[in-house]
C-alpha cells in the first residue's frame, strides 16, 4: 500500500496527467500484489472501467452545452436574467448567479460556465464599475451550481458506479443548486452597499421581461423537458441526452441558422477532447479502483473513520472533511471516482440514504473547484480574463463560506436532498 501511495503523489507532483498517475499507480499495485499473472488482467479492467451504458450521456450533454453555447442562447439566458434582477444594488452579479442555475440545466459543468461567463459577463461587469475579481469570484461561485443542478456529469459517474439510482442523483441536485444560488445572492444583497456595487437606473418594464423570456424560452425548455423525461421515466439519462442534441442542433441550424460545418466540427472536438480527459481518468481509476478492492481498503478506511466514533453525525463530519481536503490537490472527477467506493461502504454502515450520500460527496468536491491550489473554475477564470489567482480568491473566501453552511445543512438535514426524490419515489 506504501508503495502505491507513494507512486501516485510523486507522479502527481511531478505533473504527470492525473489519469496517466492512476493507471501507472493501479499497474504497481496490482504488479506488488500478483505479480505478471496479475498485470495481465490490466487492459480488461481498463476497457471494463468505461464499459458501462450510462456514461454515454456524458458527451451528448457536453455537446448539447456547446451548441446551445454557440447558437448565442447563453446570451439570452443572460439577458433575461438581468431583466429580472438587473435593476437591484449589484445587479449584474445577482444576474450573473441566477443565469449560471438556467445555463447549468444545459450543460451540467462547472468549467463551462466559468468559461463562458468569464468571456461575456466578467468583461461586461468590469465595464459597468466592478472591480476584475469581484466579477470572477461571483463568476466562480455560480459556476460550481454546473454540476449540482440536472444534468449533472458528476451525478452520472457517481450513480454508474455505485449503482445508485442516476434520476435520483438528479433529483436530489435541485435544491441544494437553487439554495447555492439563494445564499450567495443573500451575501451580494448584505454586502452590495458597503461595497458600493452598481445598479441600473430604474426597474425594467414589463414588456422588456417578456420580450427577453421569449428569447430565452428556447434555451429554457431545453432543462425542463430533460428533467422531466428523466425523472417520470419516459427515457434514460443517455435517452435525454441524444435528444437534448437534436434539439440543440435543431435550434441552432434551424430555427437560428447560425451553425455550420465549421462549427459543428469545432463543438465535435472540443467534445471529444473534453470526453477524453474524463474517459481516461475513469478508465485508469479503475485499474486502481480494483486493486483497492482486492486488497479491501474501503473496508480498512471504513473501519479506520468507525474505531474513531461511531456516532453518525461525526462521521459524516469526518467525511465531508476528507472530502474538501483531497479536493485541494486533486481533479473532482477523480477524487469522485476513487474515494465513491471507499466512503460507500462508511455511509452504509452509518445508515445514510444512498442518493442522499451520493450528493453530499458530490457536493463536498463541487465546492473545491474553487479553492486554491488545483481549483479547476479558478485556473479557467485566471486564464480568460487576466486576473491573478490571489486576488480572485481573496474576493471568493465570502462565497466559498456560505455554500460551505448549504453543504453542511443539507448533509445533516436529509430533505434537502431527498424531498424531491421521495416524493417522485426515487429515494428510499
Amino acid at each position: 500500500m506504501l508503495i502505491v501511495a507513494s507512486a501516485f503523489f510523486i507522479f502527481l507532483f511531478l505533473g504527470m496527467p492525473v489519469g496517466i498517475v492512476l493507471g501507472v499507480a493501479g499497474m504497481i499495485g496490482i504488479f506488488d500484489t500478483g505479480g505478471m499473472r496479475f498485470l495481465a488482467m490490466v487492459p480488461d479492467r481498463f476497457f471494463s472501467g468505461l464499459n458501462l451504458f450510462p456514461f454515454l450521456a456524458m458527451p451528448f450533454f457536453i455537446l448539447a452545452g456547446e451548441i446551445m453555447n454557440r447558437s448565442g442562447l447563453t446570451m439570452n439566458l443572460v439577458n433575461f436574467a438581468q431583466a429580472l434582477v438587473g435593476w437591484l444594488r449589484g445587479g449584474m452579479a445577482h444576474s450573473n448567479m441566477l443565469a449560471s442555475v438556467m445555463f447549468a440545466g444545459l450543460t451540467g459543468s462547472a468549467t463551462a460556465d466559468a468559461a463562458a461567463f468569464g468571456n461575456t459577463l466578467v468583461p461586461a461587469m468590469k465595464k459597468a464599475g466592478y472591480s476584475g475579481s469581484y466579477a470572477c469570484a461571483v463568476t466562480a461561485a455560480g459556476s460550481i451550481i454546473g454540476p449540482i443542478i440536472p444534468p449533472s456529469t458528476l451525478a452520472i459517474i457517481y450513480g454508474s458506479l455505485m449503482g445508485v439510482s442516476i434520476a435520483g442523483l438528479f433529483a436530489a441536485g435541485i435544491i441544494p443548486g437553487l439554495l447555492l444560488c439563494l445564499v450567495c445572492m443573500c451575501l451580494i444583497a448584505a454586502t452590495a452597499r458597503r461595497l458600493n456595487l452598481p445598479k441600473d437606473d430604474r426597474r425594467p418594464s414589463l414588456a422588456r421581461i417578456l420580450r427577453e423570456f421569449r428569447y430565452s424560452l428556447l434555451a429554457l425548455i431545453l432543462p425542463v423537458f430533460i428533467l422531466t423525461a428523466i425523472l417520470t421515466g419516459f427515457t434514460t439519462p443517455t435517452e435525454a441526452a441524444a435528444l437534448a442534441v437534436f434539439y440543440a442542433l435543431f435550434v441552432g441550424c434551424v430555427i437560428y441558422r447560425n451553425i455550420g460545418l465549421r462549427d459543428l466540427y469545432q463543438m465535435l472536438a472540443r467534445t471529444t477532447l473534453i470526453t477524453g480527459v474524463i474517459f481516461l481518468i475513469i478508465a485508469s481509476a479503475s485499474i486502481l479502483g480494483w486493486w483497492m478492492t482486492f486488497n479491501q481498503i474501503p473496508q480498512l478506511i471504513a473501519s479506520g473513520f468507525l474505531s474513531i466514533s461511531q456516532n453518525p453525525a461525526v462521521v459524516v463530519g469526518m467525511m465531508i472533511a476528507l472530502l474538501l481536503f483531497i479536493g485541494l490537490f486533486m481533479d473532482i472527477n477523480a477524487a469522485l471516482i476513487i474515494l465513491a467506493p471507499v466512503l460507500a461502504p462508511l455511509t452504509v454502515a452509518i445508515g445514510m440514504e444512498p442518493v442522499h450520500a451520493g450528493m453530499i460527496i458530490i457536493l463536498s468536491l463541487t465546492i473545491s473547484l474553487m479553492t486554491p491550489p488545483v481549483g479547476a473554475c479558478l485556473f479557467v477564470l485566471a486564464s480568460v480574463t487576466g486576473e491573478r489567482i490571489e486576488s480572485i480568491t481573496r474576493s471568493l473566501w465570502p462565497f466559498i463560506l456560505v455554500q460551505l453552511v448549504v453543504l453542511i445543512a443539507a448533509a445533516y438535514w436529509q430533505p434537502i436532498t431527498l424531498f424531491i426524490p421521495r416524493l417522485l419515489g426515487l429515494a428510499g
